[in-house]
């Protein structure tokens, strides 16, 4: 126990350090840091760059929930429309594969897919799940409601989850793009630990809907996080950049870190039947964003047409499994044609081991597809990619964790103050 308290508190000196967002409120400070500092003037320096957010814009750029927004774009402005140029560009050829330019696109494209993705609806954890009701309540509803408290008392039950107001949880992933298809050809990379990038995550949450991600590959880190009313995100290709639309849960929670907010994602699903999950047989439940919260989170030449969740729990254990999530984006290019842009995560969950009384999935893998199809020349590319991880430390309720540490960049503070988001 004491060495348990000797290390949350050593942990809570490293929050305050730099790890979380706090410290870009540093400045206020009667005495900070030395490192607290050094980290405010390189964001301050960044925040003045081309590439990061300049105060006195009306509007937030949106978070491209997809392939770096500005790759092979001649714009170093986040704020263009370099997203959907780069979605209407052909994959690099083959040649070029082995070139610096090659791996500096592959890693960002790895990050900008697999560093950050948001869920497709908004959810509120502080909710308690509702009971389950069959009258006058359609079949699929009511399936729906009878799966969720099954996955709720199998993952530790309701009283233990609705306790937990913080948690922490670090672990390690390791990153790999793998085939580029075009109607001609198959790209293939030789799977290796050349090809691969590995790093590491630190994960912060917070009742309600605050949540905080660092996320370290190869020599890149990115940051991601919500206060509660703003998500946003920070590259070091791009600076800090806000998400458009409703407040999400991070998409990286879900696959078995967070049952209490994949069962409240889950609370208007649909069951849609059974499958079987490597030889599982598992029920499938369904949710999807409303047309409301996609025009919201439209942005320019880029509209989101779907976003849907599925999840599919075991019917042996009554844990979730397996998550499939597509997103479908419809971009409109300068000469008038659309090119529809398609992202599909599979993410299969593993390993799962009582925390405090609570089931966590302490290993799993994602399989993604990047599909873009629809030009007039009738042409298609996908790529393929997978991320697998491993849970290293999960702790509950967490000493010295407050809102400060969920404090968005200062640039974006500012500017959503001038923007009156």
């Amino acid at each position: 126990m004491d060495r348990k308290h000797g290390f949350f508190a050593s942990l809570k000196e490293e929050v305050i350090r730099g790890l979380s967002p706090a410290r870009s409120t540093s400045a206020r400070s009667p005495s900070p840091s030395p490192s607290s500092s050094s980290s405010s003037s390189r964001r301050r320096r960044k925040g003045s760059g081309g590439g990061a957010i300049r105060p006195g814009v009306e509007t937030l750029s949106p978070l491209p929930e997809g392939p770096d927004p500005t790759a092979g774009s001649d714009s170093d402005d986040p704020r263009s429309d370099g997203w959907a140029h780069w979605l209407c560009r052909a994959p690099v050829s083959n040649s070029a594969a082995g070139s610096p330019e090659y791996s500096r696109s592959n890693l960002r494209l790895l990050l900008g897919v697999l560093g950050a993705p948001l869920a497709p609806v908004h959810v509120s954890t502080n909710d308690p799940l509702p009971h389950l009701c069959i009258k006058d309540t359609p079949i699929e509803s009511s399936s729906a409601q009878y799966i969720l408290q099954q996955y709720v008392a199998a993952s530790g039950g309701a009283k233990v989850q609705a306790a937990i107001q913080k948690a922490y949880a670090t672990g390690k992933v390791k990153m790999s793009a793998s085939d580029i298809e075009t109607p001609t050809k198959v790209i293939k990379k030789k799977q290796s630990s050349r090809s691969s990038e590995s790093g590491g995550f630190v994960l912060w949450q917070m009742s309600p809907n605050m949540w905080y991600v660092e996320l370290a590959i190869a020599a890149s880190k990115i940051h991601a996080g919500c206060n509660g009313s703003l998500v946003w995100r920070h590259t070091p290709w791009l600076g800090a950049h806000a998400a458009k639309g409703p407040v999400r849960p991070l998409r990286r929670t879900l696959q078995g870190l967070d049952p209490w907010t994949t069962a409240s994602m889950f609370v208007n699903a649909r069951c849609t039947g059974e499958k079987k999950i490597d030889g599982e047989d598992c029920f499938v439940l369904k949710i999807g964003a409303d047309g409301q919260t996609l025009k919201a989170r439209s942005e320019g030449p880029a509209e989101i047409i779907r976003h849907v969740l599925f999840g599919y729990f075991s019917q042996k254990t009554g844990l979730l499994v397996h998550l499939e999530d597509s997103h479908l984006t419809r971009i409109q290019t300068a000469a008038g044609e659309a090119v529809y842009w398609e992202t599909t995560i599979n993410s299969f969950l593993d390993d799962y081991r009582p925390v405090d009384g609570v089931m966590i999935a302490h290993s799993g893998r994602s399989l993604v597809t990047l599909f873009r199809f629809g030009d007039t020349a009738m042409t298609h590319t996908k790529t393929t990619m997978e991320e697998t991880w491993t849970i290293e430390e999960v702790a509950f309720n967490v000493a010295g964790v407050s809102p400060d540490c969920f404090i968005p960049p200062a640039e974006l503070r500012f500017d959503s103050v001038d923007g009156e988001l």
